[in-house]
């Protein structure tokens, strides 16, 4: 490994990948984007070094000697593949039954799969937040709009709720209304669960109820390897929570990505959402 070379963004979907592009262009900082095909943004892509299929890993790996970067960071969404279309493409690089061992578990250690085969080919692997903290919610991050009390216990249950499903290696993210739970974030994202609570409530309560309350829990699981897997919120997740009929969204701080930060208060703001970050338990 060197310590001179460019930083390598392996990216895949989202805003993610060109917003940290952007900070290290305007850091001046030296990079290259090895863009996943399917995934990366047409944005991104047009500026990418190389583009590469997911489990190219072969492609992946000879990308990376060549280009000797001071880091790898693994940046955007990617959907996980099927178990033999992992176990072929892993099993080129490792021994069979290690690679079964590690894909046959949950997303997160498939994850730490692939940190394992970067890191030993001398690579680091490094996160969001070693590369632009600046990104990472804070402490005092909050929106115009406070939590009621009853907002508050629902913020609590969902903190521990979540942190007692981290052994199964499930979502990032909750719904919940005072003590009832909503919804448990699942393969399908932050927004799609957001949407599938609209609908749950569509269908008990009908069209035009404006508001029923709940909040949107989103923090990291335990243990979770936060370089390649930190929970994020944007934009487009508070205009999914408004549209669920919720009362405001909780994340974690300093464990948090939050895309576009401005543009994420405002909107909780203009839509009557309180919007904070929490210190987790």
């Amino acid at each position: 490994m060197t310590t001179s070379g460019p930083i390598a963004i392996l990216a895949g979907a989202g805003q993610l990948p060109i917003q940290l592009v952007d900070h290290l262009k305007q850091k001046g900082q030296d990079y290259r984007v090895l863009a996943f095909r399917g995934f990366a943004a047409p944005e991104l892509r047009l500026r990418a070094d190389a583009t590469v299929g997911l489990l190219d890993l072969k492609t992946i790996m000879a990308t990376l000697d060549t280009w000797q970067p001071s880091a790898v960071a693994l940046v955007g969404a990617v959907q996980r593949p099927g178990f033999s279309a992992l176990l072929g493409a892993y099993s080129l690089l490792r021994n069979m039954q290690e690679v079964k061992d590690v894909i046959s578990r949950g997303d997160d250690q498939v994850l730490r799969g692939a940190v394992m085969l970067i890191e030993e080919r001398g690579h680091r692997v490094v996160g969001v937040q070693d590369l632009a903290p600046e990104l990472i919610a804070p402490p005092t991050l909050r929106g115009r709009l406070e939590p009621n009390a009853e907002d508050r216990a629902a913020i609590v249950f969902g903190l521990s709720l979540l942190e007692s499903l981290s052994d199964f290696d499930i979502g990032q993210a909750a719904v919940v209304a005072k003590r009832h739970v909503l919804a448990i974030e699942g393969p399908e994202g932050t927004d799609r669960m957001l949407r599938r609570v609209r609908g749950l409530r569509r269908s008990m309560f009908g069209f035009g109820r404006r508001k029923e309350g709940g909040v949107l829990i989103k923090a990291a699981k335990k243990g979770q390897d936060l370089r390649v897997d930190m929970p994020a919120v944007g934009p487009r997740s508070v205009v999914e929570a408004a549209r669920a009929g919720l009362s405001g969204i909780a994340i974690g701080a300093g464990s948090t990505l939050v895309l576009n930060e401005e543009e994420t208060l405002r909107t909780a703001d203009r839509l009557g959402l309180f919007f904070t970050a929490v210190e987790l338990p």
